[in-house]
């Protein structure tokens, strides 16, 4: 019987285990596939407090896995399949392997990218398709890419790839964009950042790779096609919720609703990170959550 299982070892989740290490909770960690999530897709972190210059996403979650290693914590690599929120004295963790009881749970899941849904996406995935330019951008050197998205990871990534690339055509839907202002600034000074506003992909084209990308603007339904050997999407995030086949309140698109107390809708089980509402998804207020998560599992804990 564990005190505590934290499902998850992202920022959110590694930092909810330092603190729970800290309370001297029993607390085991259940990781799907590697400590660091879907941070590891992005090679820098600009914008954590106290580095100024920023810090390699990998050094960042070293120091976080060093200090949860200092505190006594175990993580576990396995695929949750579901959760059973009795509201008795414990809950249950389903793996494909096991079966674990718990006092309380922490769900910090993250999430992944989400897809156009366009024709072509699907049978082009890693054949030009990619939702990774920190990976697959050097596989793109002196070649036109196309970057899909308005936010601060789709600018992020169109000048990551501008180190290889030849020329990158961002195409987003609107004027406005989402991103941050220094990002933008960052882009339009880049002489090899093409924006095609207005615009949405159509279809990606191609026989067995990319080989352009159909596109039309939103104002006029004009369509046109834009050569391209390599197509980056980046249109925002889906929350890895799946697993909790209606065992919590969500919204939806799929986000846990919680209130301030990283409480979910079920007692004993608290939510944190990129799989919880919110109106702000970075990795400095999912280490805050990952916090209060903790600490309000300590404080049920206590008043049980």
């Amino acid at each position: 019987m564990y005190d505590l299982i934290i499902i998850g070892a992202g920022p959110a989740g590694l930092t909810a285990g330092l603190y729970a290490g800290r309370y001297r909770l029993n607390t085991l960690i259940i990781e799907k596939i590697l400590v660091g999530g879907q941070l590891l897709l992005s090679p820098t972190i600009e914008n954590f407090p106290g580095f100024p210059g920023g810090i390699q996403t990998e050094e960042l979650i070293l120091r976080f896995k060093r200090q949860v290693d200092e505190v006594g914590l175990n993580i576990e690599t396995a695929d949750v399949l579901e959760i059973n929120n009795s509201e008795s004295a414990s809950h249950t963790v389903k793996t494909e392997n096991k079966i674990f009881q718990t006092k309380t749970i922490i769900v910090a899941t993250g999430a992944h990218w989400k897809r156009l849904g366009v024709a072509g996406e699907e049978r082009l995935i890693g054949k030009g398709v990619s939702y990774c330019a920190t990976c697959d951008g050097p596989l793109f050197k002196n070649k036109e890419v196309a970057v899909v998205g308005g936010g601060d990871k789709a600018i992020e990534e169109a000048i990551f790839l501008s180190a290889y690339a030849r020329k990158i055509n961002l195409i987003h839907r609107r004027q406005g964009f989402r991103a941050a202002e220094i990002l933008l600034e960052k882009a339009k000074a880049n002489p090899k950042i093409n924006f095609i506003l207005d615009s949405r992909v159509e279809e990606i084209l191609g026989l067995n790779r990319v080989e352009a990308v159909k596109i039309k603007n939103v104002l006029t339904g004009a369509l046109s096609e834009i050569p391209s050997q390599g197509i980056f999407i980046f249109i925002g995030i889906k929350p890895n919720t799946e697993f909790l086949k209606n065992q919590l309140e969500i919204d939806e698109t799929g986000f846990i609703i919680t209130d301030e107390q990283m409480q979910t809708s079920s007692r004993g089980i608290f939510a944190c990170g990129d799989c919880r509402k919110k109106s702000l998804y970075q990795v400095i207020n999912a280490c805050g959550e990952g916090a209060v998560a903790a600490h309000s599992a300590h404080a049920y804990l206590l008043n049980k």
